[in-house]
């Protein structure tokens, strides 16, 4: 199994344990947010790269999947507040495209915490820096994702499933296909 770059011994991965989070703001407000933070000098966490993107309603869901598949422990995705957004409806498409992601992230084991949509308005320097302050420390606490490790250990569930299967009497597994 694969291990995060700081993963050791349970209580050393605790302490040292920095997570990695990927955020996709929106261009004409969090993004903007977090740009009057930093030009404001307010501080928070390193642990996050932002990615800029026109409309938070443009983020693909499988976006999301996809930097948690390459090693991400969180993702934060912030928007414009609802009835904000510069293209109207953008903000509306993220939040019911969300909900349903939530669910499926849930299901395949990604705890609460490591995905969070914000709504972030192009004022709000000081609450990019609470949220992204509180994201890092809720996702610290959790641990490391390691979903690259956990598809590695889904694949062997699967070979072994399939060597069971494959053993088993043909006649007795038509029926199963």
């Amino acid at each position: 199994m694969s291990k995060h770059p700081s993963q050791g011994n349970e209580a050393a991965t605790n302490r040292s344990f920095e997570p990695r989070i990927v955020a996709f703001f929106c261009n004409w407000c969090t993004y903007t947010a977090a740009d009057l933070a930093g030009v404001s000098r307010l501080k928070y966490a390193p642990n996050v790269r932002v990615i800029r993107v026109m409309c938070s309603g443009r983020v693909d869901p499988q976006f999301v999947l996809d930097a948690f598949a390459r090693g991400a422990d969180g993702v934060l995705l912030g928007g414009c507040h609802p009835g904000d957004c510069h293209y109207a409806e953008g903000n509306y498409k993220t939040l019911r495209r969300m909900r349903m992601l939530s669910r499926m992230l849930k299901d395949m084991g990604v705890e609460d915490g490591r995905f969070r949509l914000e709504w972030i308005s192009g004022a709000e320097g000081e609450k990019v820096k609470v949220v992204v302050n509180d994201m890092v420390a809720k996702v610290r606490a959790l641990g490391p994702l390691d979903l690259p490790g956990k598809f590695k250990e889904w694949d062997h569930e699967l070979d072994e499933l399939e060597k069971h299967v494959n053993a088993q009497d043909p006649k007795e597994v038509a029926h199963v296909r």
